[in-house]
């Protein structure tokens, strides 16, 4: 006997939730983890079910998948949180058509995202921060209308030289100076390791290039 609210079963809002979750947690953490396995878990067993009694078809699922792609685009590359706005609007139409698309799956999908802002907010101060996690918060408290200001500011960093922490594909960390930076390469990759030069500072976004050969002889 399946246990329904909202018209539809608990297992199914409680998998939907499982998702939301894991999209949560991928974006604070930016990285793939456990967040990754469950929310994986949590959707192929959703939707496999969903399939085998024929509520579903491909199309719902391509459409999930799509949203999933971007916002995985936007946790690897630098940008405005468009796509994992594109990302998480793909994720919640598919799931409203998987699930009826009635009044009552808007309302059940409303539940789980409750549910998943709920456990996120337990396990929040135990999770590491990602570059996409740190966007969002600037979004949401350095708005002019709110009367905030940017705390930093990176310009005394332009020209500086320093040492690629991580790879940069083109985003990633280095140390500049007496610390670690998140930063973007002009474009192309550099490997970590290798010397970097800060070559122009936008607010929070440190642009750095490939420290060539000739600069080194010259200094």
């Amino acid at each position: 006997m399946q246990i329904e609210v909202m018209g539809l079963p608990v297992v199914q809002i409680l998998l939907v939730a499982i998702m939301f979750l894991a999209v949560l947690v991928e974006i604070k953490t930016g990285g793939m983890g456990l967040g990754t396995l469950l929310g994986i878990v949590a959707a192929a067993v959703f939707f496999g079910s969903q399939y085998v009694n024929g509520l579903v078809s491909f199309y719902e699922i391509a459409i999930f998948l799509g949203g999933v792609l971007c916002i995985g685009i936007e946790m690897l590359t630098p940008g405005a949180g468009i796509f994992a706005g594109i990302g998480i609007g793909a994720m919640l139409y598919s799931l409203v058509l998987s699930l009826g698309g009635t009044s009552e799956a808007i309302y059940a999908i409303l539940l789980a995202v409750v549910i998943a802002i709920i456990l996120f907010a337990l396990i929040l101060k135990k999770l590491p921060s990602s570059r996409l996690w740190k966007k969002v918060l600037l979004t949401d408290t350095s708005t002019a209308t709110r009367g905030y200001v940017s705390a930093k500011d990176y310009t005394y960093l332009l020209g500086k030289n320093g040492i690629a922490l991580t790879e940069l594909r083109p985003a990633g960390t280095a140390i500049i100076e007496e610390g670690p930076f998140d930063v973007v390469s002009e474009g192309t990759y550099i490997k970590r390791g290798e010397a970097i030069t800060v070559i122009m500072v936008n607010g929070s976004r440190i642009v750095v290039r490939k420290k060539m050969k000739v600069e080194n002889e010259q200094s």
